[in-house]
């Protein structure tokens, strides 16, 4: 055995060994080995460091197009990547502790704003809905809070759309806005371009979304635009 070796060389030997404990203890710690939770200090470091990274690199674009659009205001692209940056940035400022946005994000939500409506006012051949449905985020109430403006963004996904499921998010924001109208006119829309054997289910859809935004006056769409109860399209 290697430990039954006298003088000297026992102990130049267990010295070895003992340095070879210590490195693989520091390399489980520093580079998070063995265990479940990811990520050990080196991986925190980079995360914090890339994390500040991706945050400059996103003003570094936005400063781009912001120069682009003042050479001319017509230019779509900057302006739907303004769109996506500035809720990109504020979305930055949040934290895991505290709901909704606070103060200085939400300027970066008005400036998303800003944007979505000077893109929209270019008048595209097909609006681009994904960016619309970020848009349902920006105008929710634990952002700014516009019911008014995020109903013209549910019509506008709807009429784009021709779906059933497209009209139901309609109904829950005309609901959330108080136009009953729309609400109705929507509701049958999304009745009458579902499956046959889905009419039954998508009218008591419509029903539960209009119910559900009586008994939240002050707003409560979820985020990212999707109804309460509603049906997912087939």
């Amino acid at each position: 055995m290697l430990f039954d070796l006298q003088g000297k060389r026992r102990r130049l030997v267990q010295v070895v060994y003992l340095g070879l404990a210590v490195l693989m203890g520091g390399g489980l710690v520093l580079f998070g080995i063995g265990g479940d939770v990811s990520g050990g200090l080196f991986d925190a470091f980079s995360d914090r460091s890339g994390s500040g990274n991706g945050n400059s690199l996103v003003q570094e674009r936005v400063d781009r197009n912001e120069k682009k659009l003042k050479a001319g205001s017509r230019n779509e692209g900057a302006r739907k990547a303004l769109v996506r940056d500035y809720f990109q940035l504020a979305n930055a400022q949040t934290s895991d502790t505290q709901a909704g946005y606070p103060a200085g994000a939400k300027d970066e939500l008005r400036r998303s704003s800003r944007h979505w409506k000077a893109y929209i006012a270019l008048e595209p051949d097909k609006p681009d809905t994904s960016l619309a449905r970020l848009m349902l985020q920006v105008y929710d109430p634990m952002a700014l809070n516009q019911p008014k403006e995020a109903l013209a963004v549910a019509r506008l996904i709807a009429e784009n759309e021709e779906d059933s499921q497209a009209y139901l998010n309609l109904v829950q924001y005309a609901a959330l806005a108080g136009d009953t109208r729309v609400a109705d006119l929507a509701g049958q829309k999304a009745v009458d371009l579902a499956p046959k054997g889905e009419r039954k289910k998508t009218q008591a859809d419509v029903e539960q979304l209009k119910v559900q935004a009586q008994a939240k006056p002050q707003g409560g769409q979820p985020q990212g635009g999707q109804p309460q109860g509603a049906a997912t399209a087939p």
